[in-house]
């Protein structure tokens, strides 16, 4: 059986003003996955320097910043087997040109700028941005009765 892990999620500005939440839950949901912890925030200036603090330096830090305080995200916490892969491979390449189409940024996204949803990309990563954005009392563990169909 594989080794249950939390990632997390954001749904970015483009997905809330596209109407796209709801579909992409349901696609992270339909995978097995579960929603430890969800809620809608805005992201302020500090909070994104501390989250892409990586890419600092970079050509595109600052529009990346700039992105993703313009409007409410989504943030989530999920969890299951290999969840940061699972999670991954269902968002889709970065480069939503070259993700596989049946993925969420091959089936609704065209740029790399507005890709449309953040996936922590290691256990390492998922360890750092999930204190960011939640508190350890809001992190739920729970089975549901479905999750002996999903995994082992």
């Amino acid at each position: 059986m594989a080794e249950s892990q939390r990632t997390l999620v954001i749904f970015k500005p483009d997905a809330v003003q596209r109407g796209l939440i709801g579909p992409m839950v349901t696609r992270f949901e339909q995978k097995g996955l579960r929603f430890a912890a969800l809620k809608l925030i805005h992201i302020d200036r500090p909070l994104a320097e501390r989250h892409y603090q990586v890419h600092q330096g970079k050509p595109f830090y600052e529009g990346l910043l700039s992105f993703i305080c313009s409007g409410p995200v989504v943030v989530a916490v999920l969890e299951g087997p290999d969840a940061i892969a699972a999670t991954r491979n269902l968002m889709g390449a970065t480069n939503p040109v070259t993700a596989e189409p049946g993925s969420i940024r091959g089936m609704y996204a065209l740029e790399i700028g507005q890709n449309l949803v953040h996936g922590s990309d290691s256990t390492e990563t998922a360890d750092y941005e999930i204190p960011l954005y939640f508190d350890p009392n809001e992190l739920l563990r729970y089975r549901r009765d479905v999750d002996r169909w999903i995994a082992e």
